[in-house]
């Protein structure tokens, strides 16, 4: 398997705005919460920090984090942090997880690899989970994007992956996801009608990675469903 340099790509860019939104934030505005509960936007930043360094890990061959608490304890440890000092974590961080995925040989792309909580994938699959990260998270920190500013070339990937993570999940109704331009992703239980949820890729893409509760979406047959966290 080749190296997904699309994913990588757009990693970069999606890094590339992220940084350039740090510089405009005081601590003020770090101290303040975030749109995820518990969470002021210091923390955000630290987990993308130490999200980074986690994939390092991943990439290397190494345990993604040593157990959940430490993951919290350096989330938290970090929060409270200077504006220059999250801005320099971040950016050697995302260096550093570049460096990484530079130096992948190109037939080591189609390794298992494992993350958190036993959960495997391809090493071509981890710099879209990245991307996904550092896409959703510059949308918690509630300052200057939306879900609504999500690119198409993100939401394309971001459809794709999300229904394909809610798949045969009992605990979400079946239903297939319909975009604007016709379309469609099946997801949730096989087990009866499937709800029919249509509208914009960005808006899909919010509902279903839990950061709006389907504003701008149509549900054909039942409720809009509510989904469990990612």
């Amino acid at each position: 398997m080749s190296r997904p340099d699309a994913d990588l790509s757009g990693l970069t860019r999606a890094t590339d705005t992220l940084l350039a939104t740090v510089p405009g934030l005081d601590q003020a505005a770090l101290s303040a919460p975030s749109r995820l509960p518990g969470w002021t936007r210091g923390h955000v930043l630290a987990h993308l920090a130490r999200n980074a360094d986690a994939i390092v890990n991943v990439m290397e061959g190494r345990p993604m984090y040593p157990d959940a608490a430490t993951r919290d304890h350096d989330i938290e440890a970090g929060a409270g942090r200077t504006p220059a000092e999250h801005l320099a974590d971040l950016r050697t961080t995302a260096a550093r997880l570049r460096e990484a995925f530079d130096a992948r040989p190109d037939d080591a792309w189609d390794a298992t690899v494992t993350l958190r909580n036993g959960v495997t994938d391809l090493a071509s699959g981890v710099p879209f989970r990245r991307w996904l990260e550092v896409e959703l998270h510059h949308v918690d920190l509630g300052v200057d994007r939306d879900v609504s500013d999500l690119s198409g070339a993100f939401t394309d990937r971001a459809l794709a992956y999300l229904t394909r993570r809610f798949h045969g999940n009992a605990e979400v109704p079946p239903v297939e996801v319909r975009a604007e331009d016709g379309r469609s992703w099946t997801t949730g239980s096989t087990d009866g009608p499937a709800v029919v949820v249509a509208g914009n890729p960005a808006a899909l893409v919010g509902w279903l990675a839990g950061r709006t509760t389907g504003s701008g979406l149509t549900a054909t047959g039942a409720p809009l469903p509510v989904l469990p966290a990612l």
